[in-house]
């Protein structure tokens, strides 16, 4: 498996991501939108979670597909990210049908904690973060930068900058039965995170990460 022409999650067909920022804030929003409604699952974990809409993604529940998911920072008050993304897809007419003419977008998100980073939080005002989603979704495209942006603009990586990160890996197979169906077949996973991990990335006393074990094509530098 190799990383794919981006390293990015947008190597994924049909995946699309969009971002939106404060730096005087220093905090941020980002969005995934698939093209099509897509499967989705959650594991969530920790003693202090932040998610909506993650219930819906229970495989006994009634939706099976979403329209979109949500990275935020803002702590609680992020959350709103994920309302100005729905607003948006309704908009333009995406969403759950429940009756004629009738869409509830199903749009699951997580936040993180970024109250303490040294931004001005009193520009935080009652609308920020939903205006944070409807403009990270708006611009959503193949292009994916990393670091300090979006929903990774307020992280931390414990005394280390956080933010937003993004890689891909493809593997690719050969089908010769000359029939149909023949030629290069395969798939693509991408990932996406936006890194605020409380503990340190890096060795005790060294500047290499913990990761670096698994560092393709020297990614790290």
């Amino acid at each position: 498996m190799q990383p794919g022409p981006k390293n990015s999650i947008t190597d994924v067909s049909g995946i699309k991501v969009g971002h939106a920022q404060d730096m005087k804030l220093m905090s941020g929003t980002t969005v995934v939108i698939p093209d099509e409604p897509a499967v989705a699952a959650i594991d969530c974990r920790g003693g202090a979670p932040g998610t909506r809409e993650t219930d819906a993604l229970h495989p006994a529940n009634l939706v099976e597909e979403v329209h979109a998911v949500v990275l935020s920072g803002g702590s609680a008050m992020g959350l709103d990210a994920a309302s100005g993304v729905a607003a948006w897809l309704k908009s333009v007419g995406r969403g759950f049908p429940v009756a004629t003419d009738v869409r509830v977008p199903i749009v699951p998100s997580a936040i993180l904690f970024d109250l303490l980073n040294g931004g001005d939080k009193s520009e935080m005002e009652e609308h920020t973060y939903f205006e944070f989603g409807k403009s990270a979704v708006a611009s959503a495209d193949l292009e994916c930068p990393l670091g300090n942006i979006g929903a990774g603009t307020g992280a931390s990586a414990g005394t280390l900058k956080g933010g937003i990160g993004t890689a891909s890996l493809q593997q690719k197979s050969e089908i010769l039965t000359g029939g149909p169906g023949s030629g290069n077949v395969g798939y693509t996973v991408g990932a996406l995170a936006a890194a605020n991990p409380f503990g340190s990335v890096t060795l005790p006393g060294r500047a290499d990460f913990w990761a670096w074990p698994f560092e393709r094509n020297s990614e790290f530098g």
